[in-house]
């Protein structure tokens, strides 16, 4: 039918004035949506119809995306889009015809968009070409569910209300096409002024997507960065609508089975339909309802392939290509951000780790014992040393086994300068010296806000003796439940801090000591078997200085000069009678005891000669005759502690705090000792 160039005003005076307030109507600044709401409540005046249709053409993939109003008009509604060449729209828009269907249900030209047509009970449909000067634009369409439309005279007004509607529309599209550009400018400024002013991203993550999400109707969005130990993508964070309590959207994403992998694999943005995600990404249909697209954005750096921006969408159409290279613009600051991040992060952990080492060097350097080798020739200490020798060259855990004071760490020094981690730290901790509380922290470190307390991020010890050697005096004191952690970093040489979840390597190679009886407590169920078997590879016994009493003069001589010196003294003579009580003495604290005890002895002699409190010796000797061992003595005191307290071990007023020992030693001491029962509760 040829389009009809002309209209009769006076025919139909209401139809003249229906035009004039189209007229005032389109020449108002308004979005489109607006305009088909304000076209169909006054176009409802002139002409019967239920269903205003304004169709537009989609070049790039040849389709036509209809907007609708049904019955008042109030709300407008987009149907899906429809191919060009299968619409009632789509013909008008290429022939810039008219077109009337009187019977929609039995039209057979346009299948898929009679349709959607007869969906809304249309039953005759009229469509008139959106068309202006400089372009074409769509199609504009009344449907009746009962009436037929579109007779000669309707054709002529609804053309005079096209050609009105086009020039709004072309407005309105023009205008909301500068609206778009400034929103999306708005947003990468917002994008770039968040990323600059924070370095952590994952905080920053869910108001990037709400950014995004003012220009692109996105309803999920992930950030997966690539774990490349495992050679998977790990979620980094997330951001979905409505807000989620729990995401139970995979953690992990296969890198050839997941469609972000694929788009992190090929390094191109991937757009994924329904169809392919029930395959690729079954886990992100299952937890976000109605998703029909998902967009995948490969990061990509300097250092190459990051991770991917994903996002997911209720809205087949939502990633368009324009979106897309909006997408792309904001990954590619999003992996700058990454780059930077990371940079940051390894320079404030090396920081962090070189302050940590530091302090705990000077730390070392303060405590360091008076002495730095072993002293004595006797058979004995020899063969302490020559184990030394044979377990240094090794990464073979080393137990070293003695009494209190006879120099453990001594020798366990001496076996990481003779090893191959010699250029590497020697890290030592005193596993009874430190609260059972904070040894976990001490031993593993712990993350900001992980403990009350914890106000920064702590490195512990296994992390300081990376690549070196790691020292645990008095192991046997390691409570039970922190055993299990210490047998995982022997095993697979990993652990995790206190408050992550991020697994850290570290080659170390450990040596323990302990004056207990571990295969005692083994057997009480007060030490693992599984981590004494672990610990006694290459078990070392220390002997008590009253065995290798030859040793004792030269100890002397050499703790003498030391203190002489740094308290300013010269004391150059050691009396014969008094080496030889010092030879003489059982010395039941061994080399620790014999340091101080010549310590003292230097601050009181006030001459050239050595003087030795000898009285000292002699009462302690005398009463270790009368009650004929010191073990004796400890002995008769544990019970008679054990009495006082009714046999209660545990507790604050319990016979191992009276005593100043750990629970698990003071058992272990009461069983090595024999103490029954029957002793403290008769």
């Amino acid at each position: 039918m040829a389009p009809v160039s002309h209209f009769d005003f006076e025919a139909d005076r209401h139809r003249y004035e229906t035009l004039l307030e189209l007229a005032d109507l389109v020449a108002r600044p308004q979005s489109v949506t607006d305009l088909m709401r304000g076209v169909s409540e006054r176009l409802r005046q002139a002409i019967p119809f239920q269903l205003l249709t304004c169709a537009f053409h989609d070049p790039s993939r040849n389709t036509m995306k209809v907007r609708y109003c049904e019955n008042d008009g109030a709300s407008v509604k987009d149907f899906y889009d429809v191919p060009a060449d299968d619409a009632p729209c789509g013909w008008v828009w290429q022939t810039q015809e008219p077109l009337v269907i009187h019977d929609i249900a039995a039209e057979t030209r346009f299948r898929q968009g009679c349709s959607i047509i007869r969906e809304t009970g249309v039953r005759t449909y009229c469509c008139i070409p959106l068309t202006t000067a400089m372009k074409r634009l769509g199609a504009l369409g009344i449907g009746c569910t009962e009436s037929p439309v579109c007779n000669e005279s309707d054709l002529r007004f609804m053309q005079r209300v096209a050609e009105l509607v086009a020039l709004a529309i072309e407005n309105a599209t023009n205008g909301e096409a500068l609206n778009a550009e400034k929103e999306r400018l708005q947003m990468l400024l917002e994008v770039s002024t968040a990323l600059l002013s924070h370095r952590e991203l994952s905080e920053l993550f869910t108001a990037i997507s709400a950014s995004i999400r003012k220009v692109v109707k996105q309803d999920y969005a992930s950030l997966h960065l690539h774990d490349e130990e495992n050679q998977v993508l790990r979620r980094y964070a997330t951001d979905r609508i409505p807000p989620a309590s729990r995401d139970t959207i995979a953690e992990e994403l296969s890198l050839t089975d997941s469609a972000p992998g694929l788009a992190f694999l090929h390094r191109e943005t991937r757009v994924f339909r329904r169809d392919e995600l029930k395959v690729l990404h079954p886990s992100l249909l299952d937890n976000v309802d109605g998703v029909l697209a998902l967009c995948s954005i490969p990061l990509v750096s300097r250092r190459g392939a990051l991770g991917t921006l994903n996002f997911a969408s209720k809205e087949e159409s939502a990633f368009s290509p324009q979106n897309q290279n909006l997408l792309n613009q904001i990954a590619g600051q999003i992996a700058a951000a990454l780059d930077n991040a990371r940079a940051y992060h390894e320079i404030a952990a090396l920081k962090d780790k070189l302050s940590e080492e530091k302090v705990y060097l000077q730390g070392e350097i303060r405590s360091q014992t008076n002495f730095g080798e072993i002293i004595g020739e006797s058979p004995a200490l020899g063969r302490v040393l020559d184990q030394a020798k044979i377990a240094a060259p090794s990464d073979a855990t080393v137990l070293l086994l003695g009494e209190t004071g006879t120099g453990k760490e001594l020798v366990a020094r001496a076996i990481h300068r003779m090893s191959r981690r010699q250029e590497a730290p020697f890290v030592k901790m005193n596993c009874a010296a430190i609260p059972t509380g904070l040894l976990e922290s001490e031993l593993f470190g712990h993350e900001k806000g992980a403990f009350t307390g914890a106000i920064s991020r702590k490195v512990g010890r296994l992390e300081l003796a990376d690549k070196g050697t790691l020292f645990l005096d008095e192991v046997g004191d390691i409570p039970l439940e922190l055993q299990p952690k210490l047998l995982r970093v022997l095993q697979d040489q990993e652990f995790e801090r206190l408050g992550s979840t991020r697994t850290i390597r570290v080659n170390i190679r450990l040596i323990a000591a302990t004056n207990n009886d571990l295969v005692a407590a083994v057997a009480q169920k007060q030490f693992r078997g599984d981590l004494y078997y672990r610990l006694n590879v290459f078990p070392v016994r220390i002997p008590p200085l009253r065995e290798r009493r030859e040793d004792i003069p030269g100890l002397v001589h050499y703790f003498l000069q030391q203190f002489a010196r740094r308290m300013n003294r010269r004391i150059e003579v050691i009396p014969d009678s008094v080496m030889e009580v010092l030879h003489d003495w059982s010395w039941p604290g061994n080399v620790r005891e014999l340091e101080n005890f010549i310590e003292r002895s230097v601050i009181l002699s006030r001459g050239e000669v050595l003087n030795v409190p000898v009285a000292e010796l002699a009462a302690g000797k005398a009463q270790l005759d009368e009650n004929q061992t010191l073990e004796n003595l400890e002995r008769e005191h544990i019970v008679r502690v054990l009495r006082e307290t009714r046999g209660v071990i545990a507790g604050p007023r319990g016979a191992a705090a009276r005593l100043g020992l750990k629970r698990t030693t003071l058992q272990s001491r009461i069983q090595r000792m024999g103490i029954s029962t029957k002793e403290f509760r008769s």
